[in-house]
């Protein structure tokens, strides 16, 4: 794996747009319409900018799978990243973007108060999926945390997630409820 440069924002967007296209979280918060899609995109590509220059965005040798890491504790508000955030609020609407900051701030109570290795996405090009790749990734991500000496934070509501952590030694540290319960995860 490497960290991903801006020339490589497109596949990280696709893969993760792919992934997480069926995403009950996502699907929950984003107008289901002819352009959900779009709007996904628009919140990966969002993330990209962000969690390169406050975390890490890595990718897979392969471009198959990446990805998304946040430091919430040196994550400022600058000029711009307010500007990106309004631009996103026209693109998603008041209504999803309102749904969205509430379960990140119930996300954000949730998090240890050490400073973080948030793994915000992990995603895989379906076809790939099942085939080892993202274990191979979080592996990597594991190595990386240990060495930043940050516990990596994560949140899943998918039984076979939960499962698939636990063997890396995840442990379930709160359930949130946005209308299906959430876990949050460390390590």
């Amino acid at each position: 794996m490497y960290i991903a440069a801006p020339s490589d924002k497109a596949v990280v967007v696709d893969i993760l747009t792919q992934a997480f296209d069926d995403n009950k979280s996502f699907n929950t918060v984003l107008k289901q319409d002819h352009k959900r899609e779009f709007r996904l995109r628009k919140v990966f590509e969002y993330q990209f900018d962000i969690c390169s220059k406050y975390g890490r965005v890595y990718l897979s040798d392969d471009k198959k799978s990446c990805a998304v890491i946040l430091f919430p504790d040196i994550q400022k508000s600058t000029l711009a990243e307010i500007i990106s955030s309004i631009k996103l609020l026209f693109i998603l609407g008041i209504k999803s973007v309102k749904k969205g900051f509430n379960r990140e701030a119930k996300i954000k109570k949730a998090h240890p108060s050490a400073n973080i290795y948030y793994l915000l996405f992990i995603g895989v090009y379906p076809e790939y999926q099942g085939k080892g790749m993202g274990s191979a990734l979080l592996k990597n991500l594991i190595e990386d945390s240990k060495q930043m000496n940050r516990p990596i934070c994560l949140e899943t509501y998918l039984d076979k997630n939960i499962a698939l952590y636990k063997k890396f030694d995840f442990s379930i540290y709160d359930e949130l409820d946005f209308g299906f319960p959430v876990f949050c995860m460390k390590r």
